[in-house]
């Protein structure tokens, strides 16, 4: 494996990062030494802790629960109790069992933790049976597979545009300059948003996801709710608009104009608008700098990509698993329900951590650890979950980044990662912030 950690000089500047205060008096320092699972208490241990992802650091941690203790329950955290699941098939069945398991946000929705006070926003992934099929079927048309069709040779237009007027041989950043702005143009398409504001639905989708994150809500809750209002007046005033004219097959017309969501509360819309932002922005974004980081730590995988590009959607696949850009789902137990011997009691937290999922040993035939990207299971991965909630978008991640490496592979021999990437301090939202790179063009 390459050392993307070996430093070539460059002048792309690591964003500098505000120091936290610690969510909980246990969580690590910032740069701390990151302790092993036998030096620490595992029966009080809380894989929440940001620093552990900020540093790409909760493996072991993973393994540890996996080998000894695969539902594993958090007894403290500044989500408040929860059990981890951690193993494929334990993962998958929660997944599926919607009776036992509410995603509702009536309980708590998706996400570990208590709703903040006077701003829940429902939303169909956080809703259970009928409500959840009703609202998904009226967005679902806006990826189907014709309009899939539709939106490929923008995307190809769009994608070659974009890489035609990146500088060769230079340093930059990634993550800005490439994942970022090709997945905003997306969104603001399938919305049909304000194309020269496209960076607001990137800022909101940050917002959303990083309330106690300084460098993104240095006002705290506070700037957070106020950003959020922000976000609702323009999308309630879209959605108004949209509701005066005929239907189209874009996002918000499709809301203004469903059966079942025409008349949304402001807070279902906006949290319908959030979810749709941050699942077609933060899945495909992080999953384009995960597949240049990736192929760099491997380099013969990328050699191997060179040499068959109809490799491409199997590796695509493989690249989805191997970073799985949502760690986990939230869900709550209806019922009391006994799992390996554990008691889950009805009322609980339960994390499914799709992250430890697909390193599971037990269901990768091959090193889960490792980028194979001819790997015979990849799309067997779990990161767009299972069952009635299965990410609605996937078909779309998987066509933006086909387009993205047969787009690359025309015109690049390498792109060269020049430093570790700076990545989110989240446990949710598992992510890129920075990663410098060159092109170095085909000759």
């Amino acid at each position: 494996m390459a050392d993307t950690a070996t430093k070539i000089p460059h002048n792309v500047e690591r964003p500098k990062t505000t120091g936290r205060e610690k969510l909980m008096e246990f969580h690590l320092d910032r740069d701390a030494p990151i302790p092993s699972p036998e030096d620490v208490d595992m029966k009080t241990f809380d894989i929440l802790d940001p620093e552990l992802w900020r540093r790409d650091a909760h493996w072991d941690f993973f393994k540890w629960m996996r080998d000894n203790d695969p539902v594993h329950y958090t007894p403290d955290s500044f989500a408040g109790p929860y059990w981890s699941v951690t193993l494929y098939d334990d993962v998958r069945d929660v997944d599926i069992d919607h009776k036992r398991f509410s995603s509702s946000w009536e309980y708590g929705g998706i996400t570990l933790g208590a709703p903040f006070d006077d701003f829940e926003l429902p939303m169909f992934i956080a809703m259970d049976e009928p409500r959840h099929s009703e609202q998904r079927k009226t967005v679902q048309p806006a990826v189907a597979p014709n309009m899939l069709k539709e939106f490929e040779p923008l995307i190809r237009s769009r994608t070659q545009g974009l890489l035609d007027s990146l500088p060769v041989n230079e340093p930059f950043d990634w993550v800005d300059t490439v994942s970022i702005e090709l997945t905003t143009m997306m969104l603001a398409t399938l919305f049909d948003f304000p194309f020269e504001d496209r960076r607001k639905l990137t800022h909101w989708s940050d917002v959303a996801t990083n309330p106690h994150n300084p460098d993104i809500c240095p006002g705290g809750l506070d700037q957070w709710k106020q950003e959020l209002m922000e976000c609702l007046t323009t999308f309630m005033g879209i959605y108004q608009d949209r509701q005066s004219k005929p239907v189209k097959n874009d996002l918000m017309s499709l809301l203004a104009h469903g059966e079942k969501t025409k008349n949304m509360t402001p807070m279902e819309l906006l949290g319908n608008v959030i979810l749709l932002i941050v699942g077609g922005n933060d899945t495909t974004r992080n999953s384009m700098t995960a597949s240049v980081h990736a192929l760099n730590k491997w380099p013969d995988q990328f050699d191997k990509l060179k040499a068959d590009p109809s490799l491409i959607p199997n590796m695509v696949s493989e690249v989805i698993r191997w970073q799985t850009p949502l760690a986990y789902m939230r869900r709550t137990a209806l019922e009391d329900v006994e799992l390996r011997g554990k008691t889950i009691k009805k009322g609980e937290q339960v994390a499914m951590w799709y992250v430890s999922a697909n390193r599971d040993e037990r269901f990768w035939d091959e090193d889960p650890y490792r980028l194979i990207i001819d790997r015979k299971q990849a799309r067997n991965h779990i990161s767009f979950g299972f069952g009635i909630h299965r990410c609605v978008g996937n078909r779309l991640a998987e066509l933006q980044l086909r387009i993205l490496w047969e787009e690359l592979l025309e015109r690049f021999e390498h792109i060269e990662v020049l430093e570790e990437p700076e990545r989110n301090a989240h446990s949710f939202v598992k992510g890129y912030t920075w990663m410098p790179v060159i092109l170095h063009p085909k000759k």
